[in-house]
């Protein structure tokens, strides 16, 4: 089936073609700037900077795109107010028809109007490491992404970036054969990775503190970039014991992410000694101290000295900047990836800007291969600092999950008393991951946030648990409706909707629009926001509209569909994000 063209949609394009037979030509291509207003539907503000630049009356020019406009079965009211806003108001008939041709389709009318191939790096745990809250932002950001870009047309292709090389795999790596850990427990993933991630602390304090292990431990990392077979062996051990666990994770989470997303930093291992060579031979890059480097005019120390982004070491070796366009210029050459986003903490945009513009020196990106560095601030505890456990250590992320499922029990086992134990395990998962995922996604990125489950499960403000029973409303409504009643449902168009009506119908209208907001800022708290206002707006309905007592069959019908497409939209906007819609609650 075709997209749907929104009511908002069909308004701008009526008054872009009034426009273009009232004003100049070289006028007739301005943006009516139609926007939801408090004073109508909508109001359009863009003929105020146009009578401006034609240094005419800006009433004048609204009364003649008003005179302009052809009838149509959208506009109920187009009146002129102030200095020439247009204030619009549509019919009924317009809502009604929007409502029936989204419940037509199974994509809600929602155009695939993405069309290309992005790669999303996100995620990004340590090989050997249990993940932390850290990486809570960047996993749930990343899939909320990869999720509606999909789902818009996009061919996006995940990429987990993990840290699995280094000097620390070789101090690991020795500490193990010296000290005969026996680290792998089967059935105890979390286990496994808790007791390997103490081994790699203690390996740290001894590479610290003992100068000949360190030397051992060196040793080691030339073996495994050499490709020392028992070394190797131990490396591969340790790296899917922890990919098991990042699966155990993942699953908690309900994200998209598995093995074949995992691309390690080895994998550019081949690249590196290439990457360097091409940046050399262009110029990009020069020797300084006997390390290859890239400087900016723009970069400097606190002394004023440039600091430059060092891609081969004194010593030979290569660091994460090198990697880094490893991976831009794999991307952009075997990918074909016409875009790039990074879902790292906003602390590395300083590292992420000087290896995006020397990429865009050695023409692995340009004006149309771009890379994006989607930023996001830090996870906060109680007291406002990052948020850490009272030792002050960093808090396991599968401890926090299991947490917040714990607590929705709570919630879901007073709300729900209907349901059985599996029932009711199934949807306390749901609730509690949702909550946290939420929570999250609801808060711009660019800013800090605080982590707390209470405020998160509860069913009270702008939390998953709310959007959760809104969805779990409308299915209510819809399974309490006599036999074969909502199957043969149609839209009467020539019923009178009530204002709450309307505002759930306006609302309705916005989705592809919240989408589209999300595909050009990266920002998934623009859908969180929608859905937010959708649910609030159903309650107003649902408060105001009784559906199966409502007076005519007709107007039932019509509430009875308004609830099912209110289901329907916030169950596909739930999902986008990456959280359950449960059917009860």
């Amino acid at each position: 089936m075709s997209p749907v063209t929104s009511v908002a949609a069909k308004i701008e394009s009526a008054l872009s073609a009034a426009m273009r037979q009232a004003l100049p030509a070289d006028q007739a291509g301005a943006d009516p700037q139609v926007r939801r207003s408090d004073r109508a539907d909508f109001q359009a503000n863009g003929l105020l900077p146009l009578a401006k630049r034609l240094k005419s009356n800006p009433r004048e020019i609204a009364g003649m795109v008003v005179a302009a406009l052809d009838e149509s079965e959208v506009f109920a009211s187009c009146e002129i107010s102030g200095p020439g806003f247009l204030n619009i108001s549509v019919t009924d008939t317009a809502l009604l028809e929007q409502v029936a041709a989204r419940l037509a389709d199974s994509r809600l009318g929602i155009d695939r109007f993405e069309a290309g191939t992005t790669v999303i790096d996100y995620s990004q745990p340590n090989i050997a490491k249990e993940m932390h809250v850290g990486h809570l932002r960047s996993t749930i950001i990343g899939d909320a992404l990869a999720r509606t870009l999909g789902f818009l047309g996009e061919n996006v292709v995940r990429h987990n970036h993990l840290g699995d090389w280094g000097t620390q795999f070789g101090m690991l790596i020795q500490y193990l054969t010296e000290h005969g850990h026996d680290w792998q427990h089967e059935g105890e993933i979390a286990g496994s990775l808790s007791r390997l991630n103490q081994l790699y602390r203690d390996s740290r304090a001894l590479f610290d503190s003992d100068a000949e292990f360190a030397e051992r431990a060196r040793r080691r990392v030339v073996a495994l970039q050499s490709g020392d077979a028992e070394t190797i062996s131990r490396w591969e051990e340790i790296v899917a014991e922890s990919k098991r666990y990042f699966n155990e994770v993942y699953d908690k989470l309900d994200v998209l992410l598995t093995d074949d997303d995992a691309v390690g930093e080895s994998f550019y291992n081949p690249f590196l000694n290439d990457v360097a060579d091409e940046l050399e031979k262009l110029g990009v890059a020069q020797i300084s101290d006997g390390a290859l480097c890239v400087f900016f005019d723009d970069v400097t120390g606190p002394d004023g000295d440039p600091v430059p982004l060092i891609i081969r070491k004194s010593d030979g070796g290569f660091g994460y900047a090198a990697t880094d366009l490893a991976a831009i210029r794999y991307r952009t050459g075997t990918v074909s990836a016409h875009r790039i986003l990074y879902v790292v903490d906003a602390r590395q945009a300083l590292h992420f800007r000087m290896v995006f513009e020397t990429a865009r020196r050695a023409g692995w990106l340009n004006d149309e291969v771009t890379a994006v560095h989607v930023a996001f601030g830090t996870v906060l505890g109680p007291d406002g600092k990052p948020f850490k456990t009272r030792a002050g250590e960093t808090i396991r992320l599968i401890s926090l999950l299991d947490e917040a499922v714990s607590r929705a029990r709570a919630v879901v086992q007073e709300k729900s008393r209907h349901l059985d134990e599996t029932a009711l395990e199934t949807t306390a998962r749901q609730v509690g991951i949702g909550a946290v995922k939420y929570a999250d996604l609801a808060t711009s990125r660019a800013k800090d946030y605080m982590f707390d489950i209470d405020r998160m499960v509860s069913l009270n403000g702008n939390t998953g648990v709310y959007l959760q029973y809104a969805h779990a409303r409308t299915r209510s409504i819809l399974r309490k409706a006599p036999a074969g009643v909502v199957e043969k449902a149609t839209v009467h168009t020539g019923v009178p909707l009530e204002p709450a009506e309307r505002a759930l119908a306006l609302k309705l209208d916005e989705f592809s629009a919240a989408l589209r907001e999300v595909t050009t800022t990266y920002e998934p708290h623009r859908l969180c926001v929608y859905l937010f206002d959708l649910a609030q707006a159903f309650t107003g309905f649902f408060e105001h509209c009784p559906v199966l007592k409502a007076p005519t069959e007709e107007i039932r019908d019509n509430r009875l569909l308004l609830c099912r497409l209110t289901g329907d939209t916030l169950k596909t906007g739930l999902g986008l994000l990456g959280l359950s819609a449960p059917d009860q609650l």
